[in-house]
């Protein structure tokens, strides 16, 4: 079992109150936040994003859109998930429960993502082209097709999360 005893142990992404996206570093360019041209922004669309998790096209690839709720959120490479802290008071306790709550977790429908590698995970509202300025977290991905599902946990009683799980799909 892992075990996440001191704060910091884990990097963390917050939005200013939107949506978090996940871009492959390969078309971060082509996003382009809340400062799109177009009628709707990339921004705009990621907003739209009905569930926990929605895809959107970027260039020639697709971005992953955290939906539902702004939450802080931390990539833990060991079980392939994206952690969304809905509700606790301690980083470790909500940490030390993941394993669990992957095992008990009822997840909703998959989709499919395929990547090209490293993917970005920022505020929606923020420029591809910016990520890596701001706060984001980067997820080490091998190139290919992943399946992606997510489920709203509560592991204990004042503890909710959200997990996607990003697992290689045929």
């Amino acid at each position: 079992m892992v075990r996440y005893a001191e704060p910091g142990t884990v990097e963390w992404v917050e939005s200013g109150g939107g949506p978090l996206v996940a871009v492959p570093e390969t078309v971060l360019p082509f996003w382009t936040g809340a400062d799109g041209e177009e009628t709707a922004s990339d921004y705009d669309r990621a907003c739209e994003v009905d569930g926990l998790v929605g895809l959107l096209p970027v260039g020639d690839s697709t971005a992953l859109v955290m939906g539902d709720e702004p939450a802080a959120t931390a990539f833990l490479p060991e079980h392939g998930t994206l952690v969304r802290w809905i509700a606790g008071d301690a980083e470790a306790d909500l940490l030390a429960s993941v394993p669990a709550a992957l095992d008990t977790a009822q997840w909703q429908p998959e989709v499919y993502w395929r990547v090209s590698g490293t993917a970005l995970l920022f505020d929606a509202a923020w420029p591809g082209s910016d990520s890596a300025a701001t706060d984001h977290v980067s997820l080490a991905l091998t190139p290919g097709r992943y399946a992606v599902r997510a489920a709203r946990v509560q592991p204990g009683p004042e503890t909710w999360m959200v997990l996607v799980q990003l697992r290689p799909a045929p």
